[in-house]
């Protein structure tokens, strides 16, 4: 694949791989096991997803700031180490307790990940970073197709949702182990904190302006499990969570060729990151209001999972570039989740209103957070 793929990249990503071949069953299965199986309404499941990811948001913004002044290495390996908190979902035996270790399980993946993004950016070059984050979110999202594909095949021969879950663990701590090889870059802390690079003031601009961008995303983003309640209730859970396996392979196919092919990323990130994904959340929301069936709305997701890879590989490379730091890594984690705190807590109480109406209000919001990438990131430059 090229000189770029060393060592370190590979160790983390496969970390990576694991970690969501555990969890991404979780995320698919939690709105199922919270509101077919446990009675819960879709609200509920909006409020859990919000705590998930609000509260979320302080534990990137602090694994951030540890990772900086502790070593991002060590920061990494505890964090991971505490995700298997969400396997144990299935030992729950009410929906408090399930919300309670979704909770504790998603704020602990939080805290890992602006360690592990700025791993991975020490171990790319400058010119290589695009490249890496479309590796890593390849492998990613193709550890969370595995999963998929595993939980449709354990339901069909009638295993237990709550005992798949504790079987996640597995690959989870497996996730773990792959972090123990990855050997540290030595990094040249900026002397400004390492916020951004006052001398690349087109840079600093894009910096800022994907910090806002991304808290919008976050606010027009919902957990798939939206989605998922949707086509479920219009056909079977089976094929709800078949949604969640489409979703995943186009991102992780589209991260990849994104990562080797991106040139003019800013305009790449607003338009085929940002405005795409508003696309497919409207088109999500007229095929419900519609009835037109599974097909439009596996299409749907579809362009929501194209987006999403865009998004996923193109906002931590820019930041990279621009601030190469765990504490600029921690304010990317921080505002998404910040933002997917009030986007799930609005899409929960517009979901029960009308389920259009939720879909519509994240489309509006991603076109505005694409608008303002595409300004602020006007001047941005790699070198």
């Amino acid at each position: 694949m090229g000189a770029w793929l060393n060592r370190n990249i590979i160790f983390i990503s496969l970390s990576a791989m694991f970690a969501d071949l555990g969890y991404q069953t979780i995320i698919a299965g939690f709105p199922i096991l919270l509101v077919l199986y446990f009675g819960a309404s879709p609200t509920l499941f909006g409020l859990a997803s919000a705590l998930a990811f609000g509260i979320g948001s302080f534990f990137g913004y602090l694994g951030g700031r540890v990772g900086d002044r502790y070593g991002n290495r060590k920061i990494a390996i505890i964090g991971n180490l505490l995700i298997p908190l969400l396997s144990l979902i299935g030992l729950a035996v009410s929906p408090v307790m399930a919300i309670a270790l979704y909770c504790g399980g998603w704020w602990a993946r939080n805290f890992r990940t602006p360690s592990r993004r700025k791993l991975l950016s020490d171990s790319a070059g400058k010119s290589s970073k695009t490249k890496a984050f479309g590796f890593l979110h390849m492998l990613d999202i193709g550890g969370g197709m595995l999963s998929i594909i595993a939980l449709l095949i354990l339901l069909g021969r009638g295993l237990n949702l709550k005992t798949i879950f504790l079987i996640t663990a597995l690959p989870i701590l497996l996730s773990t182990m792959f972090l123990l090889f990855v050997k540290p870059s030595k990094s040249k802390r900026k002397k400004n904190g390492g916020n951004v690079n006052v001398l690349a003031k087109g840079n600093a601009n894009a910096y800022k302006g994907v910090i806002i961008a991304t808290a919008l995303y976050g606010f027009s983003s919902y957990s798939l499990g939206f989605p998922i309640l949707t086509i479920a209730k219009s056909s079977t859970s089976i094929l709800g969570i078949v949604s969640y396996l489409i979703y995943m392979g186009v991102s992780a196919f589209t991260g990849y060729l994104i990562g080797l092919n991106a040139k003019s990323i800013i305009k790449v990130l607003s338009f085929y990151g940002y405005i795409i994904s508003a696309v497919g959340s409207l088109l999500l929301g007229i095929s419900y209001a519609l009835n037109l069936g599974l097909f439009p709305m596996y299409i749907s997701v579809a362009v929501l999972g194209f987006g999403f890879g865009v998004i996923e590989t193109l906002e931590p490379t820019v930041v990279s570039i621009a601030s190469n730091t765990s504490n600029s890594m921690g304010f990317l984690t921080a505002s998404r989740s910040l933002g997917l705190f009030f986007g799930n807590l609005i899409m929960g109480i517009l979901y029960v209103i009308n389920p259009f109406d939720s879909y519509a209000y994240a489309a509006v919001v991603s076109i505005i957070a694409g608008i303002i990438i595409c300004i602020a990131g006007r001047n941005f430059r790699i070198k």
